[in-house]
C-alpha cells in the first residue's frame, strides 16, 4: 500500500480519505490535514521523506496497474506480540486512531489499545516490522510511547516500572489541579465583585483576571493545547480539541474586552469577560481526570496482587553451598530448598522431603495439598510445614504464575464486540460536536436576544465542553479490566472480551466425564463375598497382593485400597498379566486370579452364584472384578470412577440459572448414565470417541444453542475450539490451553458456574456504563446547546461523567457467585 508523504501513514488506495496529483504522480494522504501540508509546498515534503510507519521510504502511485507483491520470506516465522504503555490519549476518538494507525502497519496482524490500562497490545511478523516501527508509528500519530518495547514473551514485568511511572503522572496532574483551583478561586470572586460589593474598578478587576487566569490556561491546561494540536497536524480531532477551543474562545473574547474595552464601548455594548468561565472549566476538567486516575488505578488491583504473589529471593545450592538469590537469578536445574512458611520461588518437581502446600492463591483451593517426592510444585504456593528440595523446572516467564499474569494483562486488553459501537460513534463523535457548537454559536447570533454574541459565545462553550468522548472511552475497558482481575481472584482465566459476552448468552454446558465429572482415578466401591471362611479383609488382602505388580489403573486401586486399610500385604510369585482380561498370581501358596469373567471362563472357573451381583454392580456403572482363589470365585470388588466432590452443586448451579447440561463421554451407556444419575443429569451422550465431539458440540449448535464445552483441554481440544465458549479444566501449571476461552485453575467444577455468572455480571456492567455515556451525550448536548447549561456547570458535569463510569465499574470488585445446592 502507498504511504502518506506527509505524516508515513500507510494508505489504502481505496478508502484514502484525500488524494493530490503531482508531477503525474497520484498521493494517497490519511486524512484532508496531510492533503493541506503536501499542497502548500510538495516539492519541501517530498525532499524531507517522512520516517513514520516502520521507516517506509516514500512510495508514489502511479494510475497504472499495480504488480503483485513479493511474499514475504516470514511464513516459518511465528507472530511476536508486544505491549507498549501510551502516554496523551484522553478519550475513545484516541483509541480510534491508534489502532487504526497500527493496523494500517505492514506486518501488523493485531492491533488493540485500551484506554484504561493506557497501553497498545500489538501482535506482528518478526521481519516485516518490529517494536522501534510501532512505536515510531505511535509518535507519528502524536502520541508517547513510554518505553521501550518488550515481547510477551520475556520475563515477567514487574509492576514496579508501571506503578512509578502512573504515580508520577498522579501527581504531576493533582499539582497542576491544585495550582489551578488556587488561582481560579479569585478569579471567580474577581468575576462576582459587583455581586459581592468588591471595591474593585472594572479595569483592574479585569486585568487581575487575566493576569491569574493565563496560567491556568496555558500551564495547568496545557495538556489539552498539546493534544490538540497532535491532532490538528493530521487533520484530526479528539477531546482535548473541544476543551482547548472552548476554552480558548472564552479566554480569547475575555482578552479582548479587557485589553480593548473601547472596541466593545463604540459598538454600544458593554465590556464582559469570562475568565471565571476559561478557568473553572480547566480547574474541574482537571479535577475530574485527578478522580478519573484514581479509580482507574484501583481497576488493576487484582492484577498487582497477583504480580506480588511471586517469592522476592530463592535458596539454591551452588557449588555445594546454600545461597540466597534473587528469584530472577535462578536457573532451570538448579536445585532449590523451601523451609516452612516460605513461598515456592519457581516451579518444579520435589527431590527430597514431604510437605503440605497452601495452594489457595493460585487455585482456589482452600485445602492445603500433601506433596512428596516428583510430585510437582507452583512458584507463589505457600509451604505449610515441612522442609524439602526440589528441581527448577519452570523459571521466568514460564512459571505458571507469569503465564497467569500473561494471560490476564491481555484479555484486559482486549474488546468484546460489542465495543464495535463505541469505536464506530467515536470515529465521527468530536466533528459532530463542533458542527453542533458552531451551529449553535450561529443560531443564538443570528436570532439570540441581546447581547446575542455574549450569548452565543456561552452555549458555544457549553456544547464543546459538555460533550464527553471520555466517558464512551472507559464504559467497556474498565469493566473488562476489574472482571477478568476479579475471575483471576477467583481462579477463573478468562482470555478476553470476546469469551466473556459469549459466555452471557449460552443456553447449553456439555460437560465431559472423565477428568471433569470424575476424578479420572479408579476407585474401589464395593466388595462382595460369597465363600465361607472369607472376609472383605482377606478378599482384599489376597487381590491386593496379586495385584502388587500390576501397573493397571484397577490393580492400583485395589491395591490402594488395602493399604488405606492398613491391611498388610503377602509377597508376590509368578505373577502375570493377561491383557484386556486381568491377572494371575501366587500369594501364600495358593494361585490367585484377578478379573473380568471372559478370564474366569478360560481359567474353567464358575460365577453362577455371584451372577445377579454382576448384573447389579454393572447396572450401578461400576466393574466387576472376580477374585479366584484355590480354583474357586470367593467374590467380587467392584471399581469406578470417583465423582468430583462439588459436582452435583456444581450441575445444579447451571440448571438453577437456566442451562441445559449434557454429560458427553467414550464410556458405554450403563456406566455413563449411572455417573449422570449421580450428579443429576438427564441428556448423556454415551460411547463419544474423542475425535467425534467436536461433531456432537456442532450438533448442538446446529439445534440453535449456544454452546459451551468444559473438558481437561487435550483429548476434548477441538470440541473446545468448536464450542461457542471453550472451558478447560486446569491442573496448577497447565493454565495456558490454546484451545479454550476460559481456563479453570483448580478442578472444582462450581468454578464453571462462577465464570458465566461473572461474564453476565461483566456484560451488564458495560451495557450500564454504556447507556450512562450515551444517554448523557445525547440529553445534555441539546440542553447546552438551548442556552439551558452554564459552561462551568457544563465543565463539572463532563468531569462526573468519566467518574461515574469507572466508580460503576469497580463495583465488579464485590462479585461474589451465587451456588445453588
Amino acid at each position: 500500500m502507498p504511504i502518506d508523504p506527509v505524516c508515513g501513514m500507510t494508505v489504502d488506495e481505496q478508502t484514502a480519505p484525500a488524494t493530490a496529483v503531482h508531477n503525474g504522480t497520484t498521493y494517497y494522504f490519511c486524512a484532508p490535514g496531510c492533503k493541506r501540508t503536501f499542497e502548500k509546498d510538495p516539492e519541501a515534503v517530498l525532499k524531507g521523506r517522512p520516517q513514520g510507519m516502520g521507516h517506509a521510504p516514500v512510495q508514489p502511485v502511479t494510475m497504472m496497474p499495480r504488480r503483485a507483491k513479493p511474499a514475504v520470506s516470514a511464513a516459518s516465522t511465528k507472530p511476536a506480540t508486544v505491549t507498549i504503555p501510551i502516554e496523551g490519549m484522553s478519550c475513545a476518538s484516541c483509541v480510534a486512531k491508534i489502532e487504526h494507525g497500527l493496523s494500517a502497519v505492514p506486518g501488523v496482524s493485531r492491533a488493540a489499545v485500551n484506554l484504561a490500562t493506557e497501553q497498545a497490545t500489538v501482535e506482528y511478523q518478526p521481519g516485516v516490522t518490529d517494536p522501534a516501527a510501532i512505536q515510531e508509528t505511535i509518535r507519528s500519530l502524536g502520541y508517547t510511547p513510554v518505553v521501550s518495547a518488550a515481547p510477551a514473551a520475556q520475563a515477567m514485568v514487574s509492576p514496579e516500572s508501571k506503578k512509578d511511572r502512573k504515580q508520577a503522572a498522579y501527581r504531576a496532574l493533582k499539582r497542576r489541579f491544585w495550582v489551578a483551583a488556587a488561582l481560579s478561586v479569585p478569579v471567580m470572586l474577581l468575576g462576582m465583585s459587583e455581586h459581592l460589593g468588591l471595591p474593585i474598578p472594572q479595569a483592574a478587576s479585569f486585568w487581575l483576571q487575566l493576569l491569574l487566569t493565563t496560567p491556568v490556561q496555558f500551564w495547568a491546561g496545557w495538556q489539552f493545547y498539546k493534544g490538540a494540536w497532535a491532532m490538528a497536524r493530521h487533520g484530526t480531532t479528539d477531546m482535548n480539541t473541544l476543551i482547548a477551543l472552548g476554552t480558548s474562545a472564552a479566554y480569547g473574547y475575555s482578552v479582548a474586552a479587557a485589553v480593548t474595552p473601547g472596541v466593545f464601548t463604540a459598538g454600544g455594548s458593554t465590556p464582559q469577560v469570562y475568565f471565571d468561565s476559561s478557568a473553572a472549566i480547566i480547574t474541574l476538567i482537571l479535577l475530574g481526570r485527578v478522580l478519573e486516575a484514581r479509580a482507574k488505578g484501583r481497576t488493576s488491583e487484582a492484577l498487582t496482587r497477583l504480580i506480588g504473589l511471586q517469592a522476592k529471593q530463592a535458596r539454591v545450592i551452588r557449588d555445594g553451598r546454600e545461597r540466597d538469590i534473587p528469584v530472577e537469578e535462578v536457573k532451570v536445574g538448579d536445585t532449590v530448598i523451601v523451609r516452612p512458611g516460605e513461598k515456592v520461588p519457581v516451579d518444579g518437581v520435589i527431590l527430597e522431603g514431604t510437605s503440605s502446600l497452601d495452594e489457595s492463591m493460585l487455585t482456589g483451593e482452600s485445602i492445603p495439598v500433601d506433596k512428596g517426592p516428583g510430585d510437582q510444585v507452583i512458584g507463589a504456593t505457600l509451604n505449610k510445614t515441612g522442609y524439602f528440595r526440589f528441581k527448577a523446572t519452570q523459571v521466568g516467564a514460564d512459571t505458571a504464575l507469569a503465564r497467569i499474569v500473561r494471560l490476564v494483562e491481555e484479555a484486559q486488553g482486549s474488546k468484546p464486540p460489542i465495543a464495535r459501537l463505541v469505536d464506530q460513534v467515536a470515529a465521527v463523535f468530536v466533528p459532530i460536536v463542533i458542527a453542533v457548537a458552531l451551529l449553535t454559536f450561529g443560531l443564538w447570533l443570528a436570532f439570540g436576544p441581546a447581547p446575542a454574541f455574549t450569548k452565543a459565545l456561552l452555549n458555544f462553550v457549553a456544547v464543546l465542553i459538555i460533550a464527553c468522548p471520555c466517558a464512551l472511552g472507559l464504559a467497556t475497558p474498565t469493566s473488562i479490566m476489574v472482571g477478568i482481575g476479579r475471575g483471576a481472584e477467583l481462579g477463573i482465566l478468562i482470555r478476553g472480551g470476546a469469551a466473556l459476552e459469549q459466555a452471557r448468552a449460552l443456553t447449553t454446558v456439555v460437560l465431559d466425564k472423565t477428568g471433569t465429572l470424575t476424578t479420572g482415578e479408579l476407585a474401589v466401591k464395593e466388595i462382595v463375598v460369597r465363600q465361607e471362611g472369607w472376609t472383605r479383609e482377606k478378599l482384599l488382602q489376597f487381590a491386593a497382593s496379586a495385584e502388587q505388580g500390576s501397573e493397571h489403573p484397577i490393580g492400583e486401586a485395589i491395591v490402594k485400597m488395602a493399604r488405606e486399610l492398613r491391611i498388610a500385604l503377602e509377597p508376590l510369585k509368578d505373577f502375570a498379566a493377561v491383557p484386556g482380561h486381568g491377572i494371575r498370581a501366587t500369594v501364600k501358596g495358593q494361585p490367585v486370579r484377578v478379573g473380568n469373567l471372559r478370564l474366569m471362563e478360560v481359567d474353567g472357573l464358575k460365577v453362577a452364584s455371584l451372577e445377579a451381583e454382576t448384573a447389579r454392580l454393572a447396572e450401578a456403572g461400576l466393574t466387576p472384578m472376580f477374585v479366584a482363589a484355590r480354583g474357586t470365585v470367593v467374590g467380587v470388588i467392584a471399581v469406578a470412577d470417583t465423582v468430583k466432590k462439588h459436582a452435583r452443586e456444581a450441575v445444579s448451579a447451571l440448571k438453577v440459572m437456566g442451562l441445559d447440561v449434557v454429560m458427553i463421554t467414550g464410556d458405554n451407556p450403563r456406566t455413563a448414565a449411572a455417573v449422570a444419575r449421580e450428579v443429576g443429569i438427564e441428556r448423556v451422550l454415551a460411547e463419544v470417541l474423542p475425535e467425534a465431539k467436536a461433531s456432537e458440540v456442532k450438533r448442538l449448535q446446529g439445534e440453535g444453542r449456544r454452546v459451551a464445552m468444559v473438558g481437561d483441554g487435550i483429548n476434548d481440544a477441538p470440541a473446545l475450539a468448536q464450542a461457542d465458549v471453550g472451558i478447560a479444566i486446569g491442573a496448577g501449571t497447565d493454565v495456558a490451553m490454546e484451545a479454550a476461552d476460559i481456563t479453570l485453575i483448580g478442578g472444582d467444577l462450581r468454578a464453571v458456574a462462577t465464570a458465566i455468572q461473572l461474564s453476565r455480571a461483566t456484560m451488564r456492567n458495560i451495557q450500564q456504563n454504556l447507556f450512562a455515556a450515551f444517554i448523557y451525550n445525547v440529553l445534555l448536548i441539546p440542553v447546552a446547546a438551548l442556552g439551558w447549561l452554564n459552561p462551568i456547570l457544563a465543565a463539572a458535569a463532563m468531569g462526573a461523567s468519566s467518574v461515574s463510569v469507572v466508580t460503576n465499574a469497580l463495583r465488579l470488585r464485590f462479585f461474589t457467585p451465587t451456588l445453588a445446592a
